[in-house]
């Protein structure tokens, strides 16, 4: 189905993802954008913005200087934070993206188990139900059956 834009919907909930500190003609800019639009797909809710920032501590001297910061805000929730220090952009990149893999998933799993277990209303409406429910079903039926033919004869 498509939007007033002419964009397919699916398309049009893609989140626009910035990459700051290296240049756009890089193939880690590609790989970067291409592996954060498949780690947000799977999300229940869209995000408002995805960052994927490059640092350089140390500048020129070298060493384990290169920090990869991601960020990702959701509408309503806290914005999810990872970084990650390594020698080389690539190296950053990968353990970074590690991090908010599973991050990311532990936030799936808490919104599918807050989806699966029935709320606080539903509960209190089945603990004033007799238990079992076939058993008391068939009591209640079965006493008012018999005060019936007590009371009839």
């Amino acid at each position: 189905m498509a939007d007033r834009s002419g964009r397919r919907a699916a398309e049009a909930a893609l989140t626009r993802i910035e990459v700051r500190g290296i240049p756009a003609d890089r193939a880690l800019y590609g790989r970067a954008v291409k592996q954060m639009h498949a780690a947000l797909r799977p999300l229940a809710v869209t995000p408002v913005a995805a960052q994927v920032n490059f640092f350089d501590e140390n500048g020129p001297k070298g060493g384990l200087a290169i920090r990869c910061a991601f960020t990702i805000r959701l509408p309503y929730r806290r914005a999810v934070r990872v970084e990650h220090v390594a020698a080389t952009p690539r190296l950053a990149f990968d353990g970074g993206f590690a991090k908010l893999e599973r991050q990311l998933e532990e936030y799936r799993e808490r919104h599918r188990e807050s989806q699966r277990y029935p709320k606080k209303y539903f509960v209190a409406k089945r603990l004033l139900e007799p238990w079992p429910p076939s058993r008391g079903a068939r009591a209640a039926g079965s006493r008012a059956s018999a005060a019936r033919k007590g009371a009839g004869s």
